[in-house]
């Protein structure tokens, strides 16, 4: 994933810019970047934030940055942002998407006679250079947005900084947010809505699916309209919003508070057990609502260690981020031993980290390990967003199943598996019980999820869970 954060002051907007981008920590972990622009010109920082939190590797750049326009991200694969020089003057550029056409793409540029591009170190061009080699192919920046728009198969939302200010456009779908906060003397432009809280900003605008605004200190204006179809990531809520987010009105807390009463609705007395717990953190606030719509206490069996094992996905191998996954929830045993635990995660993707954590539970003594994931069945992987470090739908531990039983299944067939009312979605649920160990299983509906988010379900992307686009 990725996100980013962009300030148009009528002063030094360093410091907003450094508190707003830290607020994304938790979208990204290999790169952070930050890009100014004042009275000397453009300046710009990245740095590998892998083995440590991006404040405490740009504390050092805050003397040398400086300016009152100001850009930048946390990503989770290239660095950026990028500093362009073209015919449509300097700029810098940061994204937040996933490219499925870059190939294509890369060879419709060669052939209009463009003859290179960095090569990172994995062997990989750096996709925002990229996207901005295709918004200079057009005669000023906002056509050249619109044209990424419509020629980027996947998702693909963008900040552009010029001397004068900032572009900021939505995915073309919606599927990422981008949201405008304003105090006296600047506006700021963010993937996170809460980022710019304590930083002094109010709401200002959330922009609609494909918009694009053009921001200086003084002012924000839409320069391209946004288009009506929206198909915004319902992931974001069930796991990668931060709490205190919003998303087109709708708060993630809250939404997490719905799904776990919702969770609970349908258990309907079928089990008994003695607390509800969530895994933290994402899986936290989904029981706490699971809890309150019960009636049966909450509490915390085993407690993430923080100080040193901020997320489980740091690094790049599976391998080491199943150990930190072990590591860094440590169980306390007099809230496991001899009680029957009912335990919310906000998905089960391979079932390793799940499997591992269950195995602890039993090992410290607990009863019943019920376990209630927050969203539906992940059945294919997505192809809009990089939530998952997934190369291949096998990673998925439904779909490893289903090959097992099925060969290469139709569509028809993985239909019935995300059809909750069928045979074949309960025979694969009881499998995945068997597999891990659970004492009992059962998933977030989609109907429910949809219910929990409270918009159009038209609105949503549920690509990941039901394969409809």
């Amino acid at each position: 994933m990725g996100g980013f954060f962009g300030v148009a002051s009528k002063g030094e907007c360093v410091l907003d810019l450094f508190y707003g981008v830290d607020y994304h920590s938790h979208l990204g972990t290999r790169r952070g970047g930050m890009a100014t622009h004042g009275e000397s010109g453009f300046s710009r920082a990245i740095h590998n934030i892998e083995n440590s939190p991006f404040r405490t590797k740009f504390d050092k750049d805050l003397n040398e940055l400086k300016g009152n326009l100001g850009i930048g991200c946390i990503s989770d694969f290239e660095p950026q942002p990028l500093l362009i020089q073209s015919h449509l003057g300097s700029f810098a550029i940061t994204t937040v998407g996933k490219i499925n056409n870059l190939d294509s793409l890369l060879k419709m540029i060669f052939q209009d006679g463009h003859s290179h591009f960095q090569e990172m170190s994995t062997g990989q061009i750096n996709a925002t250079e990229l996207i901005a080699s295709l918004i200079c192919k057009k005669d000023s920046i906002v056509e050249g947005i619109r044209y990424v728009q419509s020629i980027v198969d996947g998702s693909m939302t963008l900040l552009v900084m010029n001397q004068e200010g900032l572009y900021a456009a939505r995915d073309r779908y919606g599927r990422t947010p981008v949201v405008i906060g304003r105090k006296e003397d600047a506006y700021c432009v963010s993937f996170e809505s809460f980022a710019y809280i304590n930083l002094g900003y109010s709401d200002y605008k959330e922009l609609g699916p494909g918009e694009i605004v053009y921001i200086t200190p003084e002012s924000v204006e839409t320069v391209g309209q946004p288009f009506e179809k929206m198909k915004i990531c319902s992931f974001l809520w069930v796991y990668y919003g931060y709490p205190t987010s919003s998303y087109e009105g709708v708060n993630v807390e809250e939404m997490r508070y719905k799904c776990g009463s919702l969770l609970a609705k349908r258990d309907a007395g079928t089990v008994s057990p003695d607390i509800v717990a969530g895994v933290p953190d994402s899986g936290v606030a989904h029981a706490i609502g699971y809890a309150n719509e019960s009636g049966i206490p909450y509490a915390r069996p085993f407690i993430k260690y923080t100080p040193t094992w901020p997320r489980s996905f740091m690094p790049t191998t599976q391998s080491q981020r199943n150990l930190i996954a072990r590591m860094k929830l440590i169980p306390v045993q007099a809230l496991i031993e001899d009680r029957k635990l009912l335990l919310i995660d906000d998905s089960i993707v391979r079932g390793t980290q799940l499997r591992e954590t269950t195995e602890f539970l039993y090992q410290s003594g607990a009863k019943e390990v019920h376990v209630r994931p927050a969203c539906p069945p992940l059945l294919y992987g997505c192809k809009y967003l990089n939530f998952s470090r997934s190369k291949s739908e096998l990673d998925l531990i439904t779909r490893r199943i289903i090959r097992d039983w099925e060969g290469n299944a139709s569509p028809e067939i993985l239909a019935e598996y995300a059809d909750p009312n069928s045979d074949r979605y309960q025979k694969m649920l009881d499998e995945i019980c068997r597999q891990q160990n659970f004492t009992s299983l059962r998933y977030h509906r989609l109907d429910d999820l949809i219910e929990s988010i409270g918009i159009d379900s038209c609105k949503l992307c549920t690509y990941c869970f039901n394969g409809e686009e």
